[in-house]
């Protein structure tokens, strides 16, 4: 008898073959690539031993390109076809970024950001795509083989389109995505598993271009995100950009040339840097038309500076507290991942909003690999004992559009992750046959205050009367935080589903900007929904009660009639008007009117049925 070893896709058909698997950090300023050797994560370097590459790619003409350290070095000599911080970018439309800084000649596409380089249209896509594939090749050569798969972390901010831009980029450098991961979740992997650390964390991430905050629930065998925030326009980038315009304006100065303009912005991230180790440096600087800049930054002085961008991240985290229903003393630990956190300043605001030091013992630049590289490892099955956990969430609620306007949110944020919903919902018109799906996104409880994702229609519906459709539309997020959304006629047994893979456009800046509008916004929300269910409730009454009268008008006297036909018509011309309350009552008045016309109705039609029908032939 021959035996067969069967293997997952992709996966060894040894069973106790070691696979090569990564996580891999595509950050904003820097990316990085880790794999766990011999049980101990580490970042992979490349043949210089630097472990940091440079988020930059430079394109060459005639389809060649450098990716790095070289491209970083060369960004001033060529800055249109030298690409940075495409993170910021990915996922995105031109009017949604700010290009005033930026050097890109943009192409004139809609749907999605083109750059215009020496090797033709690049899109963000493109960008990341070759960054990925520089750090595959890097691990590759490192550890000798091809790899199983990767984990490549994200935001925890990034909507879905800005999520299957990451994939996009992934599938095109080679790469089998196991998983995205939200950054903040990943380096609390990192340090749960190096510390062993029980209890409430919260994870602050200040890279080179976004921030987020993550609550999380740790305890043993389990890690738990019980809420997220974040901003994904605010990070060390800002801070560079906030001192170049104190040294333009203390210098006077009118930039215009771009090698003065990348030259400056080089050298105020240089003393950024330094004044996390000294109390003071000088920028000095002799620029294209021969001005000299020689000017003294004190570490006081820059950091009252970019108090006020401190004071941004810090909004954030009181939304993620309240989320999370905890309070400041009910964290165990801060920890501190991305490059921004080094700055002395950010680390003192920090530990004072919570009253405590904040956890930096792994190097902040490196975590999140890290802790990408162990999540990988156990999605390939290379860890079999002592396993933990992941459960991670949705940032905004998901739901659909009902009739007037309203949102049902199947699920709602903070979601743990994988998660699947149903709920029935039914035709509001008599005969109707087909049901449109409208899937939206946010907190808001009108759908002109949400984010659309999809439509799709479902067709075939026995026609019925209002009311007695079953329909069940069943809401799915997988691991990665992408939806598919389904409908099922559940006496036909009809069905129709789509996968979300919205238009790439939201800004995680916009999320943040829903979510602050939902708590602003509560109360009037509240008002504006009751108002339209109540003019629903209203428009199904009049609707009933004039198929009623068209059938059956002829029991009622003159001046019932009358009186109907007002109460209908003063009920549907102050349907756009009047509250929520005077609708309910002037439904509430027709209602009772018509309970005597209901009830000769009832008899009418009982007649009809039992005519010529003997009373004994019914026992």
């Amino acid at each position: 008898m021959a035996l067969l070893q069967i293997a997952e896709p992709n996966m060894s058909a040894t069973p106790h073959q070691h696979r090569l698997t990564v996580g891999i950090d595509l950050g904003t300023t820097n990316s990085l690539v880790a794999t766990v050797k011999s049980g101990t994560a580490t970042c992979l370097p490349d043949e210089l031993g630097n472990v940091s590459l440079p988020s930059v790619v430079r394109y060459l003409g005639d389809d060649k390109l450098i990716v790095g350290k070289k491209a970083l070095a060369q960004q001033k000599l060529d800055p249109q076809n030298t690409i940075s911080s495409a993170k910021r970018l990915i996922g995105r439309t031109l009017p949604e970024i700010d290009t005033t800084h930026l050097p890109y000649r943009f192409g004139k596409s809609e749907k999605i950001i083109e750059l215009q380089t020496k090797n033709g249209a690049k899109t963000p896509i493109d960008v990341s795509a070759d960054i990925l594939r520089t750090l595959r090749e890097r691990a590759e050569q490192s550890l000798g083989g091809e790899l199983v798969g990767a984990v490549i972390t994200v935001p925890a901010y990034f909507d879905d389109a800005q999520r299957q831009a990451t994939k996009d980029a992934a599938r095109l450098a080679g790469l089998n995505v196991l998983r995205l991961l939200n950054e903040p979740t990943a380096a609390a992997i990192a340090y749960g598993l190096d510390n062993g650390a029980e209890g409430t964390f919260v994870v602050y991430d200040l890279g080179g271009g976004t921030f987020d905050v993550s609550v999380l629930e740790l305890s043993k065998g389990l890690f738990q995100v019980k809420a997220t925030g974040g901003n994904s326009a605010l990070g060390g980038d800002d801070f560079d950009h906030r001192l170049f315009c104190h040294i333009i304006e203390n210098n006077q100065l009118s930039l215009t040339n771009e090698h003065d303009i990348q030259l400056l912005f080089s050298l105020v991230r240089q003393a950024k840097e330094t004044l996390s180790k000294q109390p003071e440096t000088r920028i000095q600087a002799t620029l294209n038309n021969g001005t000299e800049i020689n000017t003294l930054i004190t570490r006081a002085e820059f950091h009252a500076l970019t108090q006020h961008l401190i004071a941004k991240t810090i909004e954030p985290v009181k939304q993620a507290l309240k989320d999370a229903g905890v309070s400041k003393s009910d964290i165990k630990g801060v920890i501190m991942v991305g490059g921004a956190t080094r700055m002395l300043h950010v680390q003192q605001a920090v530990g004072a909003f919570f009253g405590q030091t904040p956890l930096n013992n792994l190097n902040p630049d490196q975590v999140v690999a890290l802790g990408a590289a162990m999540q990988a490892n156990v999605l390939a099955g290379n860890k079999n004992d002592d396993e933990w956990l992941l459960l991670d969430v949705t940032p905004l609620s998901l739901g659909l559009e009902t009739y007037g306007g309203l949102v049902e949110k199947i699920i709602p944020r903070n979601s743990t992750l994988p998660t699947a919903r149903a709920q029935d919902f039914t035709t509001f018109k008599d005969g109707q046959t087909a049901m449109t799906i409208h899937v939206v996104q946010g907190e808001r409880e009108l759908v002109a205050d949400c984010r659309s994702l999809a439509k799709f229609t479902l067709r075939g519906i026995p026609p019925m009367v209002a009311g007695a459709a079953r329909i069940r539309v069943t809401f799915q997020v997988d691991v990665d935080g992408l939806l598919s959304v389904s409908a099922r006629e559940q006496t036909t047994g009809v069905q129709a589903q789509i996968e979300v893979k919205p238009s790439y456009g939201l800004d995680d800046e916009t999320i943040t900007q829903m979510l602050r509008d939902s708590m602003n916004n509560a109360k009037d929300d509240a008002t504006a929904r009751a108002r339209a269910e109540a003019k629903v409730e209203a428009e199904s009454l009049i609707g009933a009660i004039q198929a009623a009268l068209d059938l059956d008008a002829d029991l009622l006297s003159e001046e019932e009639l009358n009186k109907i036909n007002q109460l209908m018509t003063k009920l549907a011309s102050n349907l756009e008007t009047e509250s929520a309350e005077n609708i309910r009552t002037a439904v509430h008045e027709l209602s009772h009117e018509t309970d005597d016309f209901a009830a000769r109705r009832m008899d009418r039609n009982i007649q009809r049925v039992l005519g010529g029908v003997n009373v004994a032939d019914l026992s």
